[in-house]
């Protein structure tokens, strides 16, 4: 249980820095399509993995709790493991593509990408957390051969 109440900071500073990086993505797609109408494709990447983390943080918070036979061990894994996997793909391309503009002028779309990649960074080492925990579960448990979620790794809102 006290596994299960630890997991929710973590869940709450991910949401929150997958909605400000959706932000400064949707603002630097927004600005990149005005000036020259197309955006990078790694910047419409970001803007992607941002909507897919809310998406995937709805899977790993409302199943547990709610849907047992949807939160098996292996889909929270899988769900953790490719959200870490796609933050990483997706903040080094954008890392890459400002390395190769530079950001020398004061620029707002150039600052903002720069942010999101900063946020990104830190968003893919909290997912890459959790994936471990999950693994370290999934690990832990591989001998038994239930299907039943395990309600040690649950988030809790609160009691």
């Amino acid at each position: 249980m006290a596994l299960a109440l630890g997991f929710a900071p973590i869940r709450i500073v991910q949401g929150l820095f997958a909605i400000i990086v959706l932000g400064l993505t949707a603002y630097d797609v927004s600005s990149w399509s005005f000036f020259s109408s197309w955006s990078p494709s790694s910047i419409n990447y970001l803007l992607f993995v941002s909507v897919w983390t809310l998406l995937a943080l709805a899977y790993l918070v409302i199943t547990p709790g709610r849907y047992e036979v949807a939160a098996h061990k292996f889909g929270i894994l899988a769900a953790e493991a490719l959200t870490a996997l796609f933050w990483f793909a997706g903040w080094i391309a954008v890392a890459a593509l400002l390395g190769d503009h530079g950001c020398g002028q004061n620029w707002g779309p150039c600052r903002a990408a720069t942010a999101a990649t900063v946020f990104a960074a830190f968003e893919w080492l909290l997912f890459t957390a959790t994936a471990i925990l999950a693994a370290l579960h999934v690990n832990r448990t591989r001998d038994t051969h239930s299907t039943k979620h395990d309600p040690a790794i649950e988030v809790h809102p609160g009691t």
